[in-house]
């Protein structure tokens, strides 16, 4: 509309967002994929599964087979909880892992871990409300959990994995309690570390007397190179809830986005389904199906992740070695028994300020800062192994040694 001076008049508007939007920060990860769109780099940032491995051929066998045999079912809604058989299917593979008898009624299939770790934190926590995480963490979960405000309480870790005194310190002087505690016990992201078999029940048993839940995330546990699988925290009975998150994304293809939480507390359970409800009333019918269908064929689907274990066990064997060789002096680094990703520390030097002197020699890596809730260490590198192949494993680490070195030289 036009002013009383023939110009147009300025209209203001303005969007008024949500206070929680401060705290929503772009995934380092996530920035970090496009970065490596250049073929020439080479990097050991993202959490990726191998491509060349998913099962291309089984999914595509699966896809006609369930469009003949169940078709419109498969594209039609669903319930939101999840279909029956593969809620089953998940029930009984839990429970045969660890010992213990859980329900199809136990379960909810999510849209991916990361809706997963959304949800608990919509139906547990308002603005302020304390969380306990390892040191470092997960940066998925920070991410998740500061949608909805929460305060970060953080326990001391060391190689084997949270340690006990420090949670039961954390705990007993929080004020208020922390709404629940969450953690990574099998090969953890970003460490690649596992939580003590010893510590485990010390952990439930410490939550269990201060009435706090247990988030516990397992998305790697099935990628075991060596050692003896150990309890799961929920495989323990226990007065306080324990929530499982589990996911296919690691052991067939992140592509369907098939994951689930797992808890006997039927009251969490259903404050869970119905915050899904309200975020997208159910995870897509085909890809359950298409889920179902490929892991129900035991023999076809205990080949293939055994071909994940030793392929992926390799990789991190290559990565290992070339550590040891290129490597300056002072990096220090770990061997997990699993999973995905090593961790290594540069001493007196800020990796994020690392990655751009390691960009210049095409190779990039997740800085360590990203995954301490309270941004307070900055001399940690994420490095994952499972989605390059050997001879650039070799190289990239060696570019990778060339960069730290360099950085050194310039400080001196």
């Amino acid at each position: 509309m036009a002013g009383n001076n023939g110009h147009m008049a300025t209209v203001h508007r303005t969007v008024r967002f949500a206070a929680r939007t401060a705290r929503m920060h772009a995934s380092t990860i996530r920035e970090m994929l496009k970065v490596t769109q250049q073929p020439d780099v080479i990097s050991f940032g993202g959490g990726l599964p191998a491509p060349e491995l998913f099962p291309t051929e089984a999914i595509a066998d699966a896809t006609l087979e369930i469009m003949r045999d169940v078709g419109p079912q498969a594209l039609q809604y669903s319930i939101t909880d999840g279909i029956p058989e593969l809620r089953q299917w998940i029930t009984d593979r839990i429970s045969r892992r660890f010992n213990l008898s859980l329900e199809p009624l136990d379960a909810l299939i999510v849209n991916g871990s990361q809706q997963g770790l959304d949800l608990i934190g919509k139906v547990l926590l308002d603005p302020g409300d304390h969380v306990v995480l390892e040191n470092p963490s997960y940066l998925g979960a920070i991410q998740a959990f500061d949608a909805y405000q929460a305060r970060y309480l953080t326990c001391e870790t060391d190689e084997d994995g949270m340690i006990p005194e420090s949670l039961e310190r954390v705990v007993a002087h929080a004020e208020p309690l922390p709404k629940f505690v969450y953690v990574v016990p099998n090969f953890q992201n970003p460490t690649g570390r596992t939580l003590a078999g010893a510590r485990r029940e010390q952990i439930v048993r410490i939550c269990e007397h201060y009435g706090v839940p247990i988030v516990e995330d397992d998305p790697y546990g099935e990628l075991r190179f060596a050692g003896e699988q150990l309890p799961s925290l929920i495989s323990y009975e226990s007065s306080s809830a324990i929530v499982y998150s589990g996911t296919g994304s690691k052991i067939l293809a992140p592509g369907l986005r098939i994951a689930w939480l797992l808890t006997r507390d039927r009251e969490l359970r259903e404050k869970l389904v119905l915050a899904k409800q309200g975020a997208d009333l159910q995870s897509g019918t085909l890809t359950q199906y298409l889920f179902a269908r490929v892991v129900g064929r035991h023999e076809a689907f205990e080949r293939h992740l055994s071909t994940l274990v030793r392929v992926y066990g390799e990789r991190r064997d290559v990565m290992h070695e070339a550590l040891r060789r290129y490597m300056p002096t002072g990096v220090e680094f770990n061997r997990p028994e699993g999973g995905m990703f090593m961790w290594a520390r540069t001493p007196g030097v800020d990796t994020t300020e690392l990655l751009k002197v390691s960009a210049e020699q095409k190779v990039v890596f997740v800085p360590g800062e990203s995954f301490y809730p309270h941004r307070d260490v900055t001399d940690g590198m994420r490095l994952n192994f499972s989605s390059s192949g050997a001879e650039k494993i070799r190289t990239g680490i060696e570019r990778l040694a060339r960069a730290i070195a360099s950085f050194m030289g310039r400080l001196g």
